[in-house]
């Protein structure tokens, strides 16, 4: 049996998929975290609901008193990504993501 190298740590390292979930806000302005580290044979299925996500695209601001926020921080090995996101905005793969990952946190 062979011994681990850096080549096969930093392999890895660039393999790993980690999407955590903040949501702040609300009459008491509580925060809640939620986090999900798949498994490499579930990494695709989550790389996969990351990469739906639209990134890239403004939501727009929203004021109001007690609404909730959401921050949710994807990385896929190297690559980081995150988004703010108002209540209102977390639709579509937005609210996939962030059930999914709820929905992972909790076992």
């Amino acid at each position: 049996m062979s011994q681990p190298t850096a080549d096969d740590a930093d392999a890895a390292a660039s393999a790993l998929v980690v999407v955590t979930v903040v949501r702040t806000g609300g009459i008491a302005g509580m925060r809640k975290t939620w986090s999900a580290e798949p498994a490499p044979d579930e990494q695709e299925h989550w790389v996969t609901l990351i990469e739906s996500c639209p990134w890239d695209e403004s939501v727009g601001e929203t004021r109001g008193a007690d609404r909730y926020v959401w921050s949710i921080s994807a990385r896929c090995g190297e690559q980081h990504r995150e988004a703010d996101l108002p209540d209102q905005a977390v639709a579509g793969p937005w609210r996939t993501l962030v059930d999914e990952v709820r929905q992972v946190a909790k076992r």
